[in-house]
């Protein structure tokens, strides 16, 4: 029995899935820290105590890597906003969230909910559902989107 061709789309994903979190674990397992991208940024930009080439070698990965891929493969077909102001304020209160919640979905969602922090699951339900509305507001009644 033959099966079905996965589309590309959903094998990048699948990839990108295992590549996060193989590093978070191995992030935790060798250094003991836990891999949430947003705490790791705000203490680079902060120099906030040791391990800064560490921190700064992630955030050069984290950029760089999907930049070699699409220069090597090309990049993937988005429905994303080409209204650059409005993904700048998008991005700054993502910025603003992770702070107010003390993590991101890296960080809550792939570390802590494996490791079955309530306040972690707590924290990605909540981004979950007001990623939600604000998408229907945006779509449906603003229509930005």
């Amino acid at each position: 029995m033959a099966f079905p061709a996965i589309p590309p789309s959903w094998l990048f994903g699948l990839v990108g899935g295992l590549m996060i979190g193989g590093a978070a674990a191995l992030l935790l397992l060798v250094n003991g820290r836990i891999m949430g991208a947003s705490g790791i940024l705000g203490r680079a930009l902060e120099g906030d105590g040791g391990g800064q080439g560490e921190r700064l070698a992630f955030l050069v990965a984290l950029i760089g890597v999907p930049g070699l891929v699409v220069a090597w493969h090309g990049g993937a077909v988005t429905h994303a906003s080409t209204d650059l102001p409005l993904m700048a304020v998008a991005g700054l209160l993502v910025g603003i969230g992770t702070r107010m919640a003390n993590g991101c979905t890296s960080g809550h969602g792939v570390c802590g909910m494996s490791r079955f922090s309530l306040r972690s699951i707590a924290a990605t339900g909540v981004y979950l559902v007001v990623g939600m509305a604000v998408y229907f507001i945006a779509r449906h009644i603003v229509g930005v989107l």
